[in-house]
């Protein structure tokens, strides 16, 4: 079964913009309930990460995220394999990837809605090779 990006991302995506302060952001992740927005400027571009992570710290709640968000922010089209992402994440050491359409914010995907696609197809392992017989050689 072919799994694309777009079928695992979690939308609409709630976004972040590089003025918008910490408190505001904090705010946001805490009613809704997430640990990562991606920060995208006018025209909807991703051009930043803010995780709570980036929160943990003692930042006034006045302070533009702009600061603190982090660069490069990593993205993978709608169309791309789970694969993708997790390659992505694995090589950068990051738990979020913004999925985009036309260079605009479409979706987010984390580690972990890669692990409940794992946990739902509920893959196995393929049992290995059956031994090939020797067949004995007569003189």
């Amino acid at each position: 079964m072919k799994v694309n990006i777009d079928e695992v991302m979690r939308q609409p995506v709630m976004t972040a913009r590089p003025h918008q302060t910490v408190g505001h952001v904090r705010g946001l992740m805490v009613e809704h309930r997430v640990s990562a927005l991606p920060v995208v400027n006018t025209d909807g571009e991703p051009v930043g990460m803010i995780t709570a992570t980036d929160l943990l710290e003692a930042h006034p709640d006045g302070a533009p995220i702009k600061g603190l968000m982090s660069q490069p922010v990593y993205t993978v089209p709608g169309y791309d394999g789970p694969h993708i992402a997790a390659r992505i994440m694995r090589n950068h050491h990051i738990h979020h990837v913004v999925v985009t359409e036309d260079k605009k914010a479409v979706g987010i995907v984390s580690a972990y809605d890669l692990l409940r696609l794992v946990e739902d197809h509920r893959f196995t392992a393929k049992p290995g090779p059956t031994p090939h017989k020797k067949t004995k050689r007569r003189a």
